[in-house]
């Protein structure tokens, strides 16, 4: 068995390979989150993962919903005891990986199926939503966003795909700068046991490579809107809440997954400010949401 230890978000992992033909060449973009050692006794994975071909469900739970991961559809099914069962198809809706994880995703059993291709993104989807549920009561969120960095404090950009998150912050690295991505499209924003709110690259980022382990303060989050015109306004509370939580991975049938993320949130609001900005996607819009969000103006 070969044990891989993974550091993302300052939560350790731990990845077991149980078999002769997974390794974690599977998982080349996790490669910057290596563990050198293995992390002090004191220091709590978030989740264990063991991955075997040869394991095999016992038995088949009941079908309660379907998971959007990034477009693709994953069935979701639940145990008499609570354990879940998630079985991960690619975008061509070919099965890849079966999950078999406890209540609290602290631990799980995945088997893998096709070629090196399904394999990889099965494996890579499977441990990303392990990182998402097993931190959803631990202060830390999987938030759907493309995230840039001004000044030391990262930037975080909402929005449904299309509505030019991407766009934005590249605009960002062309007209401000000293400007760098931390990651495209999954970033891990948690609130870190000194209160502080902290956002941090992570092995997912979806079309863009952008597998960096970086970490700075939140400085802002902005929720994106196209429009003919460029105009940015503060939002409340209730505003920021109805913008945030669904830019985050929860799965809203789970109780302690979806009351930890939404208490997530509301930490974060308290100590974040949120805007929501309707743009073009020029220059102009990039600067009116650069000094909102540093407090220029």
């Amino acid at each position: 068995m070969e044990t891989i230890y993974y550091r993302v978000g300052r939560h350790n992992y731990r990845v077991n390979f149980c078999d002769d033909r997974n390794t974690r060449a599977l998982l080349p973009s996790s490669d910057p989150f290596l563990l050198n050692e293995t992390p002090a006794a004191d220091e709590p994975l978030l989740f264990e993962l063991n991955v075997d071909d040869n394991w095999r469900p016992v038995q088949k739970g009941k079908e309660i919903g379907q998971f959007d991961c990034g477009g693709n559809n994953h069935g979701v099914y639940i145990l008499e005891d609570g354990s879940y069962q998630i079985m991960v198809s690619d975008v061509m809706g070919r099965q890849c990986c079966l999950i078999e994880a406890k209540a609290d995703f602290s631990f799980a059993n995945v088997c893998l199926n096709g070629n090196e291709s399904m394999r990889n993104f099965g494996l890579n989807n499977a441990v990303m939503m392990m990182y998402a549920f097993a931190g959803a009561d631990k202060m830390t969120v999987l938030m759907h966003a493309s995230v840039i960095r001004k000044d030391g404090r990262g930037y975080l950009c909402l929005g449904v795909s299309g509505t030019g998150k991407s766009t934005h912050t590249q605009k960002w690295l062309k007209y401000i700068p000293d400007t760098d991505l931390m990651n495209d499209d999954n970033p891990v924003v948690r609130v870190c046991g000194d209160g502080v709110a902290r956002v941090f690259g992570s092995p997912w980022s979806g079309k863009t490579p952008c597998y960096r382990n970086v970490e700075a303060p939140v400085g802002g989050f902005l929720q994106l809107k196209q429009a003919p015109y460029n105009k940015i306004h503060r939002m409340t509370a209730v505003e920021g809440f109805v913008s945030l939580l669904p830019s985050c991975s929860v799965m809203k049938w789970d109780r302690r997954d979806y009351v930890g993320t939404s208490d997530t949130v509301t930490r974060l609001l308290e100590l974040v400010p949120t805007f929501f900005l309707e743009n073009l996607p020029n220059e102009e819009a990039v600067w009116m949401s650069y000094r909102a969000m540093s407090g220029e103006s």
